[in-house]
């Protein structure tokens, strides 16, 4: 069975048909890039062009960097602040003439590592960190999701999260993967007060350079690096569509 995944992003928005059985692109991945400025008439016409690319006509599942809920955008991290406030899931409906599901963009990655990735088959409380331009989470609890957590919007000292310890951050300050892994930790120990998680999933292009900062965290839960990497979102949002089929 096989369900269009698309992943919107700040600066570009990519997609693939989806075996949801396995977890596995049923094609090669289309990329387009996020228009400027990043309307939402603007990218539902880039979706658009990846469901004609792979000339779709079923079930969509789209990821959106945002609070979403029933399809609705409550906020609008790296697209244009007129998204806020839009249903993102009738515009892409009418847009594509296709059945769409909306969902937060890290969600749909926490949803690819549970499924088949990472957390395939971890019970316990789980969360997945999206180190990135910001930092994106997802939150578990026995394999069902908590959805909307936000918590690269926990405060440390006094600034967001993100401000400190994303990839961003570390690219911007020049910093060395030691000292970056320090702010990472002090994030780590924060959430990990908070919500006393038996697994962390770290995600974003970083994942895949884990054996650089790895070893200079120190929290109690289990750390592991994410699994999907690009390819976590399209994933993820094409499960989550599995209901409208």
């Amino acid at each position: 069975m096989e369900i269009l995944g698309i992943d919107i992003g700040g600066s570009g928005i990519k997609g693939s048909p989806v075996n949801v059985e396995t977890g596995e692109l049923a094609a090669e991945r289309y990329r387009v890039d996020t228009p400027a400025p990043s309307t939402p008439e603007a990218v539902a016409e880039a979706v658009l062009e990846l469901v004609q690319h792979f000339n779709w006509q079923g079930p969509i599942g789209c990821t959106f960097p945002a609070i979403v809920k029933n399809g609705v955008a409550y906020s609008a991290a790296n697209v244009d602040k007129s998204w806020i406030g839009t249903d993102a899931h009738r515009l892409l409906q009418h847009h594509t003439n296709c059945p769409v599901l909306v969902i937060n963009d890290a969600d749909a990655a926490g949803i690819a590592e549970m499924q088949f990735g990472a957390g395939r088959h971890f019970n316990g409380l789980v969360i997945m960190l999206t180190f990135g331009t910001g930092i994106g989470s997802a939150l578990f609890i026995n394999g069902q999701l908590v959805p909307n957590t936000e918590l690269g919007h926990v405060q440390i000292r006094g600034k967001d999260a993100e401000h400190r310890a994303s990839a961003r951050i570390r690219e911007e300050k020049e910093l060395s993967w030691k000292r970056w892994a320090r702010l990472v930790n002090e994030y780590l120990q924060h959430i990990e007060f908070l919500f006393s998680p038996d697994l962390f999933i770290i995600g974003g292009g970083v994942s895949k350079r884990y054996d650089k900062f790895f070893p200079f965290l120190d929290v109690k839960a289990e750390i592991v690096p994410a699994q999907f990497r690009n390819e976590a979102g399209i994933v993820g949002a094409a499960y989550a569509a599995r209901d409208l089929i």
